[in-house]
């Protein structure tokens, strides 16, 4: 079943806007949840059909993999071009640079493996033998990884961009640091920063598009709009409809 919800930034003087003729998907944390972004995809089709003209564009925040059972499914579909979308934005979140810094050192990397990773290396068809030793596992579980990883995967994963503006929004994974321009962003802050971004309470260049951190319902505010609802424990995978000054919410 599907929830719509309506937001206003009310605070700001002048609501941010898209550009005339354009319409934004922009769909929060999947996180391996590939029953989720199917129907999300179909509701997203349904609200499409009543665009007409306009140009439609579809806003992935990141974190694709990890945690739910179809990380590698996940990609396949994210790589896709939907039907009847213009313009497909693939962003990169903190698990895609996880994975990829598991394989170039396992040592370093293995963190990733206590936040979802296994349930990704499993996607892949990963399987340690239950004899080998455990100082062995970390460094033959990334060899595997990246013999088993599908050369279009391993392109997806470096090179995935880190954020997109469109009108008065930025789309990025986490947020920015708001004590910097948008153009001086470090790479780590878009896609892992919550401190002091979250709570920061005043206006930036744009309405920052995020997901990164979880809440149970979208989060509006003058300065960002969070939509992670944790899709992967709680069923609900956000994408935040944008259209001239109006924002929705479709949810699964």
């Amino acid at each position: 079943m599907s929830r719509l919800f309506r937001a206003s930034l009310s605070e700001k003087a002048a609501s941010p806007r898209i550009p005339e003729g354009v319409r934004v998907y922009a769909i929060g944390d999947i996180h391996g949840r590939l029953d989720l972004l199917t129907r999300l995809l179909e509701l997203i089709e349904m609200d499409r059909a009543s665009v007409g003209d306009r140009k439609t564009v579809l806003v992935y925040l990141g974190d694709y993999i990890d945690r739910g059972p179809a990380s590698r499914e996940i990609v396949d579909r994210v790589m896709e071009p939907p039907s009847m979308i213009d313009k497909v934005v693939r962003l990169r979140g903190n698990h895609e640079d996880a994975l990829l810094a598991f394989i170039e050192d396992p040592d370093r990397g293995r963190i990733w493996l206590e936040y979802g990773g296994l349930a990704t290396l499993s996607s892949y068809g990963v399987h340690v033998p239950t004899t080998m030793k455990p100082v062995e596992r970390f460094s033959f579980m990334a060899r595997e990884l990246e013999r088993l990883l599908p050369a279009d995967h391993r392109e997806f994963y470096r090179t995935l961009p880190l954020s997109e503006t469109i009108g008065d929004y930025f789309f990025v994974h986490a947020g920015v640091d708001p004590r910097r321009p948008f153009d001086e962003q470090d790479a780590i802050d878009l896609t892992t920063i919550r401190s002091p971004f979250l709570e920061w309470g005043q206006p930036l260049e744009r309405v920052v598009v995020h997901g990164h951190t979880i809440a149970r319902e979208p989060e509006f505010h003058p300065w960002r709009i969070g939509i992670d609802t944790g899709a992967y424990a709680s069923g609900h995978l956000t994408c935040l409809v944008l259209e001239g000054a109006e924002k929705r919410i479709l949810s699964t």
